[in-house]
């Protein structure tokens, strides 16, 4: 039995799919495969129940998969402490970022971390908020950058990156255009352009509307700040974004702060596993990243995050 072998078979358990697994792992379908059925053969086995579409774990399967996980983690453990000893870090680090999101800062502390550590293996993932956020939880992802309404996370740390309140962004001529004050039920007469649930601007966004017992019109939705700006300035409605999102359009859109939507949408770092030193230096590079920045810089990381 071999450790590749353990970790195939977890990655096809995950996947429920020997394609993805095979994609994980960066290896061929069939390679997978037929180390699977070699491990199935040295246990005596069927692992997975292969007769439909979607590969489902046996019951010896079932059995085995969390002893599968505990020995890789297990094996993964004995490589950090020995890369500690010697002052060199190993092994991989698994980024996650939201969707149509530019951080500038986030990829300068990434191309840090390479440079002090090119031995271990980088990779970044985009995905919505919510999604990001159960991987960091499940521990397919090892960091992640996400849009948030909570500066706590139930079982993860945080590291608030922004902290801004959500503006209504209109074209010039708009009837909001020329108000000082901008409310939940002004905007209610309005369709709303804004970004999709799953997000963590919609999440602000909703949780002031049910605390206004409001039911605004979401005519569009778009992943991106710059997209919602785009349906904004063409009279589509009325875009939903940050503060430093809307500064960025300033020349075609006129932002007016929502005054009774009081909590801001944040940008944080989120993660679990301090126990990895790869983790423990990438947060490093991203504290000097974000926060040995000037203010308008550190702003500027929210202009597109959802």
């Amino acid at each position: 039995m071999e450790l590749r072998q353990l970790e195939y078979f977890v990655a096809v358990a995950e996947e429920r799919n020997f394609t993805r697994a095979a994609e994980r792992v960066h290896i061929s379908q069939s390679g997978v495969s037929a180390q699977i059925r070699q491990l199935e053969r040295e246990l005596g086995a069927d692992l997975f129940d292969r007769q439909s579409r979607t590969v489902t774990l046996t019951v010896a399967g079932k059995a085995a998969l969390e002893h599968a996980r505990a020995t890789l983690a297990a094996a993964a453990a004995v490589k950090r402490a020995a890369g500690e000893v010697t002052g060199l870090i190993r092994g991989s680090l698994t980024v996650g970022m939201v969707v149509g999101c530019t951080v500038t800062p986030l990829f300068d502390a990434l191309a840090a971390f390479h440079q002090a550590h090119p031995n271990v293996e980088i990779s970044l993932l985009e995905d919505n908020s919510d999604q990001l956020t159960q991987n960091v939880r499940a521990g397919t992802l090892d960091l992640a950058l996400v849009g948030t309404a909570t500066s706590e996370h139930d079982g993860l740390d945080t590291m608030t990156i922004v902290s801004e309140r959500l503006v209504a962004a209109v074209p010039p001529g708009h009837p909001l255009a020329d108000q000082e004050r901008v409310t939940l039920e002004a905007l209610a007469e309005h369709p709303i352009v804004c970004m999709p649930p799953g997000t963590g601007l919609r999440q602000v966004f909703d949780r002031a509307c049910a605390a206004r017992n409001r039911h605004p019109v979401i005519a569009f939705q778009a992943g991106a700040g710059d997209a919602i700006a785009d349906l904004a300035a063409r009279g589509l409605g009325v875009g939903i974004l940050s503060e430093s999102m809307a500064a960025h359009h300033r020349d075609r859109l006129t932002a007016r702060v929502i005054d009774d939507a009081e909590h801001p949408a944040m940008l944080a770092l989120v993660w679990k596993n301090t126990h990895n030193p790869a983790v423990r230096e990438a947060l490093v590079h991203s504290r000097k990243a974000f926060y040995g920045r000037s203010s308008p810089a550190a702003s500027s990381a929210m202009t597109r995050s959802t």
